[in-house]
């Protein structure tokens, strides 16, 4: 299983954009302060994955988020997240 996933700084409240096979790890290893695109952004919440069974599924998913028209359709997707901030 292969996951896309969407972290949210608490210190800045950006969001980070990722992909793994090992969703739990992963963001133990954000929170850690093991991955450099997060380190100083800590601590980070996870606000949203999606899991996929095939890996390029899931590249290709992580890669349109990344894009404006992915990042409108994740704001559409977590309307009800984001409204209750």
């Amino acid at each position: 299983m292969y996951f896309v996933y969407v972290l949210k700084s608490q210190k800045d409240g950006l969001f980070y954009i990722g992909f793994t096979d090992d969703i739990e790890a992963r963001v133990l290893r954000h929170r850690a302060g093991d991955v450099p695109a997060t380190k100083f952004r800590r601590p980070v919440e996870l606000i949203f994955f999606e899991a996929y069974l095939m890996k390029s599924d899931a590249l290709r998913r992580e890669d349109y988020f990344k894009t404006t028209k992915g990042k409108a359709a994740l704001k559409v997707m977590l309307k009800d997240y984001f409204s209750s901030l």
